[in-house]
């Protein structure tokens, strides 16, 4: 009896079945419903940004008006009242540069420190840091005005800085992400070599940080650009006003005895607004993305 031979070519890989994944309808018609809901809004300020003023109350909010103004429309906020939406501006990125960016290195020194130095205190200042971050910014505005009132620094621009700088939530995210993504043993390997700590923090630590440093100030530099409330009960001089409190009194115009609508002028300027805001977004999520996922994969 003879046996069949079969010859097996060696460079044949083994076949394997992968399952496809399962879609969910309902899950789509809930992404979608999700995604309609953030669109709409910004395709509805993109279109009636390109109205003038009385196209806004005459045709559809979704659908462009009789005439294409929005180059009208960006010229008139920009020099409305001598050019106060560009004073505002300015404000503005001076209150997310020195504050979100002091938010920022404060948040990143101070939780570096507390995930890599045993200190006197540590635990009561960890058990300190949770507890402000449950406080909402909101609870604490009336108490801030009061103290800086005594300290006659309202109405300035040290009055919206000087709160920002302090972030707890940014704190706590540095704090866990350096746990993860600094080695002790590199920064023991770095004081053996003779390298002082400001040495290893500026040429080591800090790279190894940098995603969820990008994180940090993400969040600082949203919260400080939309800030709204702490610069509405801290300023009265306009000249000092942030774009977001600017453009609310802007739209108060429209209602009083000597009522001066400007919806359009309203409308763009809140356009203009934001297009600094989603680049930012935009230029950062990488990083954004990439810190969000520290730690979620073990070695």
């Amino acid at each position: 009896m003879t046996t069949a031979l079969r010859t097996v070519n060696p460079k044949a890989r083994p076949r394997f079945s992968v399952a496809k994944p399962r879609k969910s309808v309902a899950l789509t018609v809930v992404m979608l419903l999700f995604l309609i809901y953030a669109l709409v809004p910004l395709a509805w300020l993109v279109i009636n940004a390109t109205k003038e003023q009385a196209d806004l109350f005459s045709s559809f909010g979704l659908w462009f008006g009789d005439r294409f103004a929005l180059w009208d429309n960006i010229a008139a906020t920009l020099t409305y009242r001598d050019g106060i939406f560009v004073r505002w501006l300015g404000n503005t990125l001076l209150y997310v540069i020195v504050g979100a960016g002091g938010a920022t290195l404060l948040a990143t020194l101070a939780g570096y420190a507390l995930a890599k130095y045993a200190f006197p205190g540590r635990r009561a200042y960890f058990a300190v840091v949770l507890g402000a971050v449950a406080v909402p910014g909101t609870a604490l505005a009336v108490p801030t005005f009061l103290l800086f009132s005594q300290m006659g620094l309202t109405n300035t621009p040290w009055a919206i800085i000087i709160p920002s700088l302090i972030s707890p939530f940014g704190l706590y995210l540095i704090w866990v992400y350096t746990i993860d993504s600094v080695p002790t043993e590199l920064l023991e390997a770095a004081r053996l070599d003779g390298a002082s700590e400001m040495r290893t923090f500026f040429t080591i630590s800090i790279r190894l940080l940098a995603p969820g440093i990008v994180t940090v100030a993400l969040f600082s530099i949203v919260a400080t650009w939309n800030n709204y409330f702490l610069p509405l009960i801290m300023l009265s001089d306009p000249a000092w006003y942030p774009l977001t409190v600017g453009l609310n009194q802007w739209s108060a115009q429209a209602s009083g005895v000597a009522a001066e609508p400007i919806y359009n002028l309203v409308i763009t300027g809140s356009l203009l607004t934001i297009i600094p805001i989603v680049a930012i977004f935009l230029f950062l999520q990488r990083f954004w993305q990439s810190g969000l996922s520290a730690g979620s994969v073990k070695q």
